[in-house]
């Protein structure tokens, strides 16, 4: 698994020894918000609006912070409103690709070979890993958010007014609970993987 410097693809494991063996996760860098005017959200710019056919996610069936934001899709009825790719599960020296493979979705957005080059076409000078879920927005051409717990919260009801099948996920009686769990399970479990 390596990743992006100044644009161009490295194949560098992490830096473990500088965190002990542990792994860091380092914050996602795209952080625009889908929102129901195309207002901005609590980080990023404006003007992503919640429309049909308009945005495109792309994800790893083997990636657990992948995998919610597809069960998100599916529980809000989005299917038809957010197209899918799906990278080839195994992660080699070029990272993500879209090998074929059993389950693989290629991507019809830039027919990419590696999601990589999704990054790098959004900015080509992107350091940092080339991690999933990525949220694509095909009219503006660009990547609007590749952290997986906003996508979460951007799916469960920026469409709610376009179409999303009703259910809200994220109610703000339990807000404290779910953030409570959140904090245990992002650190122990998905990032334990």
């Amino acid at each position: 698994m390596g990743l992006l410097v100044d644009g161009v693809w490295k194949d560098q494991w992490y830096d473990t020894e500088s965190t002990g063996g542990r792994f860091v996760r380092k914050d996602s860098q795209f952080r625009n918000w889908i929102t129901t005017d195309g207002a901005p959200g609590p980080t990023g710019e404006g003007s992503f609006k919640a429309e049909a056919g308009r945005y495109h996610l792309y994800v790893s069936l083997a990636c657990p912070w992948a995998s919610r934001t597809l069960m998100m899709r599916k529980l809000k009825g989005l299917e038809d409103m957010i197209s899918i790719s799906i990278v080839n599960p195994i992660m080699l020296k070029n990272g993500w690709t879209f090998a074929p493979d059993q389950g693989v979705i290629p991507d019809p957005i830039l027919d990419a070979d590696f999601l990589h080059q999704v990054y790098t076409h959004a900015d080509p000078s992107y350091t940092g890993r080339v991690t999933v879920p990525v949220l694509y927005d095909k009219e503006k051409d660009t990547i609007v958010n590749n952290e997986s717990s906003e996508i979460m919260l951007m799916l469960n009801s920026a469409f709610d007014e376009i179409g999303a099948i009703e259910g809200d996920y994220y109610p703000e009686e339990l807000r404290d609970q779910i953030k409570e769990m959140d904090d245990f399970v992002y650190p122990n479990i998905n990032n334990g993987v």
